[in-house]
């Protein structure tokens, strides 16, 4: 019978032999491995380093230096890469017909299958270029008065607190800054936070479905239970929760759901999506001007003008990466990741980790404070040092390290983190 390393050489041997000039074997190979690893469950694959070797090697990266930020941006695999080329060079051929008449309507299939991804209907659905861009829509397209109040809190996202900000200051609005501990309690904790601090004016709650500063996931279908029979409007921000970990539109029941997509699906930098239930489209008003006619279409949320039709082509080809993993077995992963560099470092009294280990609480992004150490210092010292990137987060209630490996990351390249702080602990910043 053939060991698992046979077979995936044997995958590895094939795509040597022959690629096709408009597809790309590693997609053949992930999805192979990926079959494969059906026959365990996620938790079992999460441990096999042979399975993911084949994952990592469908990156192009620098292996000189260690990637600890993905959170920010991700690369994405080669698959991704060379799709988008290929429609730059169509593009680029005669952009009036080749980019306008034949790239820019496909974006209608990459439409369908976000939506099938997201569990939503196409129609409500719009591609955009980023999660800020999706959120902004809905901050800023939602009718407000002066004296509405919104609920948010201090870890939400600095640029969309800086939004309802402008809104406060150009409108009148009342904008309603929540704090909370870190790691919540639970997340009761959160619901009963919202709950305490609804008043009569309260319009709109706007909240991460997993900051991106410790990496607490929110209950959203419970907030959603608590502010909708109020005519409260529900805003998520789920720039780090799609393909980070498996959930549907029915699963959080929400009504408005911005995210960006050069994250953890791995898409070409620059793509987002933004998710408005079809009852609710009308009523926002788009950024950029959109004709009468379209008022009830989500396409209006697209009117941006000339734009490449690469980028949101592609996106295709990382759903088809991202299926191929299997989003349980993606999420297993991250969570082993994290776990191994946690289990490494706790022990250490001076080591505080952040985020909560609860699988309803925290997924692969968590935050590390290492007593004595700015972050910045920390930062400054891993990249000068050992060539590691980690996230700085200084918080006015908290601080520490954001670490965030992806599905390329190596058990060694996490050891090496671990070992680089260790030597801190032991030696300082001199080590």
């Amino acid at each position: 019978m053939p060991t698992r390393r046979a077979f995936l050489g044997h995958l590895l041997a094939g795509a040597a032999a022959a690629r096709p000039a408009l597809a790309n074997d590693w997609q053949r190979i992930v999805h192979d491995a990926a079959r494969f690893g059906d026959r365990r469950a996620p938790a079992g694959v999460a441990a096999d380093e042979d399975f993911w070797a084949e994952i990592q090697r469908a990156f192009t990266l620098d292996r000189t230096l260690i990637n600890l930020n993905n959170g920010g941006v991700s690369p994405s695999p080669r698959v991704v890469q060379e799709a988008m080329a290929r429609y730059l060079a169509l593009s680029n051929q005669a952009p009036v017909y080749t980019m306008w008449n034949l790239l820019e309507p496909q974006v209608e299939s990459v439409r369908r299958e976000l939506a099938r991804e997201f569990g939503c209907d196409p129609e409500e659905l719009a591609i955009t270029r980023n999660a800020s861009e999706s959120l902004e829509t809905c901050q800023l397209g939602l009718p407000l008065e002066r004296g509405d109040e919104v609920l948010t809190t201090n870890q939400d996202y600095p640029r969309m607190l800086t939004t309802w900000e402008q809104r406060a200051r150009r409108e009148g609005i009342v904008v309603k800054q929540l704090s909370f501990p870190v790691p919540a309690p639970s997340q009761q904790f959160l619901v009963d936070l919202f709950a305490r601090n609804i008043g009569p004016r309260t319009r709109v709650i706007h909240c991460c479905h997993i900051t991106n500063l410790t990496g607490q996931i929110f209950p959203i279908r419970e907030l959603m239970a608590l502010a909708r029979p109020r005519g409260i409007e529900v805003i998520v921000d789920g720039a780090h929760a799609f393909a980070h970990f498996p959930f549907t539109r029915d699963q959080l029941d929400c009504d408005f759901y911005g995210c960006s997509l050069h994250k953890w699906l791995l898409a070409p930098h620059g793509t987002g999506l933004l998710y408005v239930r079809r009852e609710k489209i009308e009523r926002v008003w788009p950024l950029m001007a959109a004709p009468e006619s379209m008022r009830a279409n989500i396409r209006k949320f697209e009117e941006i003008g000339t734009h490449p039709a690469a980028n949101h082509n592609a996106i295709a080809e990382a759903l088809e990466f991202h299926r191929g993993i299997g989003a349980e077995r993606k999420l297993a992963r991250l969570v082993y990741l994290r776990d191994h560099w946690m289990d490494a470092l706790a022990p250490d009294p001076r080591i505080r980790i952040l985020t909560a280990r609860d699988p309803a609480q925290s997924a692969g992004l968590a935050l590390v404070d290492v007593a004595g150490y700015e972050p910045g210092q920390l930062t400054e010292y891993l990249w000068q040092r050992h060539r590691i990137i980690v996230t700085p987060i200084v918080h006015p209630e908290f601080r520490g390290l954001r670490i965030t490996p992806n599905v390329y990351t190596t058990l060694r390249e996490l050891d090496v983190f671990v070992a680089a702080l260790r030597g801190v602990l032991k030696n300082g910043l001199k080590a």
